[in-house]
C-alpha cells in the first residue's frame, strides 16, 4: 500500500502538468489568433466593400455585359474575353479621353502643388492670425464636389457668368465667351474648379511639414549669411520632399476621381472635347448600358493610377534614404 502511494502521486502530478501544458498551449494559440479576430470584422467589410466590387468589375470587363441583353450578362468565353479591350484600342473617343485625362492630371496636380507650396510658405511666416487663416483655407474642403461643379459652371456661364461679366467690366473682352464649349477653355475651367477644391488639403500637409522642420538648420544658415531663397532652395524644399510626395500621392488619387466636377460642368462634351476616362466610362455604363466595355475602361484607368502611385512611392522611398 505504501509503495503504490508515490506512484499515484506521480501520475496525478504528471496529469496536472499535462493539463497545464495543454491549457498553456491553448492560451498561446488563442493569444496568437486574438489580433486576427480583432481585425476580422474590418477585413470582412473591406472585402465586401472594396475587394468584391473590384474583382467583379474585373470579371465583367472580360464579358459582353449589356444591361439590355440579359442573355449575355454572364457569358464568359476564353476566345473572346479580350473583346472589350480590343474595342477600346480602336475607339477614337477612348484615346481622346485618355489624352484629356493625362493633360488634366498633369496640369492640375502640378499647379495645385505650386500654389499649395507658395501658400504654405507664406502661412508659415505669419505670426498672427494663423489659426484664422487655416480655418478660412479649409472652407473649400467643406463643399461637396457636386456643389463645386455647379458653382464653377455658373462662374463660367456664357450669359450670366461671373467671369464674363468681370472681364467685360474691365474691358478685356467685348463679347461674352462660351468658356465651357471650346476644348482649351473648357478644360481650363474644369482645372480651375479642381485646383480650388484640392489646394487646401495639400497646403495643410505642406504647412505641417514646414512647421516640423528643425530650426537649428535655419539658424546655422542665418549665421552663414544665406538669403531667404537659398534657405528655401537648399533646406526647406529638400527636407519637405517626403511631405511633398505624400501630398502628391493623395492629390493625384483625389484628382483621378474628379468625376462629379467634370460631369456637372461639361458632362465630357460638347463632342467629347472635355471627355475624361471616368466620364466616358460613366456614359457607357449609365447611358448606353455597356457595363462590360465601361468596366474595361475603368480597369485601364485603375492600372494607370496604380503605376502613377507606385512611381510616387518609389520616389518617397528614395527621399527617405537620402534624408
Amino acid at each position: 500500500m505504501a509503495s503504490t502511494q508515490p506512484a499515484e502521486n506521480s501520475q496525478s502530478t504528471g496529469a496536472a502538468s499535462s493539463t497545464a501544458t495543454t491549457e498553456s498551449s491553448s492560451f498561446n494559440r488563442l493569444q496568437n489568433w486574438f489580433p486576427i479576430l480583432l481585425i476580422a470584422p474590418s477585413l470582412v467589410i473591406i472585402g465586401m466593400v472594396i475587394l468584391y466590387p473590384m474583382v467583379y468589375s474585373l470579371y465583367v470587363s472580360f464579358t459582353p455585359f449589356h444591361l439590355l441583353r440579359p442573355e449575355q450578362t454572364f457569358v464568359f468565353k476564353t476566345e473572346t474575353m479580350f473583346r472589350n479591350y480590343v474595342k477600346l484600342a480602336g475607339d477614337r473617343v477612348f484615346w481622346k479621353s485618355m489624352l484629356n485625362t493625362i493633360i488634366f492630371l498633369t496640369v492640375t496636380v502640378n499647379l495645385s502643388f505650386l500654389i499649395s507650396l507658395a501658400l504654405s510658405q507664406l502661412m508659415a511666416r505669419v505670426t498672427r492670425g494663423q489659426s484664422i487663416m487655416r480655418t478660412l483655407l479649409m472652407i473649400p474642403m467643406m463643399f461637396a464636389p457636386v456643389l463645386v461643379g455647379f458653382q464653377f459652371a455658373w462662374f463660367f456661364n456664357a450669359t450670366v457668368g461671373l467671369v464674363n461679366n468681370a472681364l467685360m467690366s474691365l474691358g478685356l473682352i467685348s463679347t461674352p465667351k462660351a468658356w465651357l464649349v471650346d476644348r482649351p477653355t473648357g478644360m481650363m475651367a474644369i482645372m480651375v474648379a479642381t485646383i480650388w477644391m484640392n489646394v487646401p488639403m495639400m497646403t495643410i500637409i505642406l504647412l505641417a511639414g514646414t512647421l516640423s522642420l528643425p530650426r537649428d538648420v535655419y539658424e546655422a544658415a542665418q549665421v552663414d549669411g544665406a538669403s531667404a531663397w537659398q534657405k528655401f532652395q537648399h533646406i526647406t524644399f529638400p527636407l519637405l520632399r517626403p511631405f511633398t510626395l505624400i501630398a502628391l500621392t493623395v492629390l493625384s488619387l483625389d484628382v483621378a476621381r474628379a468625376y462629379d466636377v467634370v460631369r456637372i460642368m461639361t458632362g465630357g462634351g460638347p463632342a467629347h472635347r472635355t471627355e475624361m476616362i471616368w466620364t466616358n466610362a460613366g456614359r457607357l455604363a449609365i447611358r448606353n448600358s455597356q457595363f462590360g466595355l465601361a468596366s474595361a475602361m475603368s480597369m485601364v484607368g485603375v492600372v494607370l493610377g496604380v503605376f502613377f502611385t507606385l512611381y510616387l512611392f518609389k520616389q518617397l522611398i528614395k527621399s527617405r534614404v537620402v534624408y
